[in-house]
Formats: C-alpha cells, sequence, structure tokens
C-alpha cells in the first residue's frame, strides 16, 4: 500500500510515521508513505495556500489551485485509489472504514487547515471525506495519522500476529473481552479461573460472554442484531437485555 498524504506541516507527519506498527510496516516494505509540503504547489512568492473567502465572514479558507496540482502530481499505478479529505464535516471513522481502506491500493490524504477548503475540492477532487469526531482540531495532520495507524496496522504482517489485529475492539462490531497475563495474582487480585483451565472452549465461550457483557455496560448502541447469534442473544436475556427486531 502507498500513503500520500498532503499537509502546511509536512515534519508533523514525517517524524510520526517512523514509529511503532507504522515504522515496521515501512521496514517490511508493505507501506510506502510519501510526504507533501503543500507550499510546494502554489506560483507566488509567498507561497500562500489559503485567501480570504467569497462571501465575507471571518477566517481564510484553503485555496484550490495547489490542492488540485498536489494531487495530480503523485503519479502511482495502481488498481484502486482514493482521495481522501479529513474534514469535521466527513463521516465518522470507525473500524470498518478502516478495513476497507486497508484493501486500496493508495491512499492519498489532504489534511485541511484554516476554516476549511474551497468546495470545489471537495466536489471535483476529494472521493471521501473523513473525520474522526464530532470536535474540532487545528488541522487534518493529527486525524490524518489517526486514519494512517488503524489502516496500516491490518496490513498482514504490520503485526506479530496478525489475528491479533482481527479480535481488536469493534473488529465484529462490538468491543474486546478483558484480557490478563503473568503474574496470575496479584496483590490479591486474581485471574479469572478459566483462562487458567486450559479449556480452549470453555475459555472461548467465557470471552464471547465478557465481549457482551462488556459491550452492555460500555457501548449499549453497539449492540445490534446483524452481529449478534442466537447463542449471544440467549445470554443477553439472562442479563435482562433484549434486542427488537
Amino acid at each position: 500500500m502507498r500513503i500520500d498524504l498532503i499537509t502546511v506541516f509536512p515534519d508533523m507527519i514525517a517524524q510520526a510515521v517512523e514509529f511503532g506498527v507504522i515504522g515496521r510496516a515501512k521496514e517490511k516494505g508493505l507501506l510506502e508513505i510519501v510526504t507533501h509540503d503543500l507550499r510546494d504547489f502554489t506560483k507566488d512568492r509567498h507561497r500562500s495556500v489559503d485567501d480570504y473567502c467569497y462571501g465575507g465572514g471571518p477566517g481564510m479558507l484553503m485555496k484550490p489551485e495547489p490542492l488540485f496540482e498536489a494531487v495530480e502530481s503523485i503519479q502511482y499505478e495502481c488498481s484502486s485509489r482514493k482521495v481522501i479529505l479529513l474534514s469535521p464535516q466527513g463521516k465518522i471513522f470507525n473500524q470498518e472504514m478502516a478495513r476497507q481502506l486497508s484493501l486500496t491500493d493508495h491512499l492519498i490524504m489532504i489534511c485541511g487547515r484554516y476554516k476549511g477548503v474551497d468546495e470545489r475540492v471537495c466536489e471535483y477532487l476529494v472521493t471521501d471525506e473523513i473525520s474522526i469526531g464530532d470536535y474540532v482540531l487545528s488541522g487534518g495532520e493529527i486525524p490524518a495519522l489517526v486514519l494512517v495507524d488503524a489502516v496500516s496496522r491490518l496490513l498482514p504482517g504490520a503485526l506479530g500476529n496478525y489475528e491479533s489485529a482481527q479480535d481488536d475492539s469493534f473488529s465484529d462490531g462490538i468491543l474486546d473481552c478483558p484480557h490478563y497475563t503473568r503474574p496470575a495474582d496479584y496483590r490479591g487480585m486474581s485471574v479469572p479461573e478459566v483462562l487458567l483451565s486450559g479449556d480452549p472452549q470453555k475459555i472461548s465461550k467465557w470471552q464471547r460472554q465478557q465481549v457482551l457483557i462488556r459491550t452492555l455496560r460500555k457501548r449499549p448502541d453497539l449492540l445490534k442484531l446483524d452481529v449478534l447469534s442466537e447463542e449471544d442473544l440467549e445470554f443477553l436475556k439472562t442479563l435482562g437485555f433484549g434486542l427488537e427486531d
């Protein structure tokens, strides 16, 4: 996979992608990340990337010319490509979106700044607008890094154990179960006995039930019929929770 990031703060991106899972994915050749300074695509001596809004109003808007030229300058042969604008007006990012993006060969991410971008960029250049939440940040660099991290860890081989990514919270639409490691007893706090039993069927059943309990307590909005089995529904009924069709 290749990811191109267009930003007015390239150093902010370039340093962050050298660490952790992203850095290892790059080292393994699974991921190529290229950062572009938007100011390199300006024509004036001030290297301006923003201007006042037509119609008045406060704030500056990112100009269309450098954004179009930056995207059009990126030449990469691939079978699938998306041009993503990180914007508070976009669709809220989730694990399923991360999975879909991880199947794309080439992602171009535009890191917005100031009041936003000229609407022509959204209409004629961008394929997807994505937001990481209903709040406003100073720019799209941090949201872009969120996407890069979430997507890169789903690439086969990026993690030491690929299946660990498939079992994360939200991988099947709901939360993950509790996990424990050594020591089995710490300050009187013990690991559940079932996890020490060595019985894979009992462990699997316990883990699934804990998934349901945790999701019910913390994110009941995620409990949807399409992610639950009949056994799940029966267990939820014992907790006094029912779902309507």
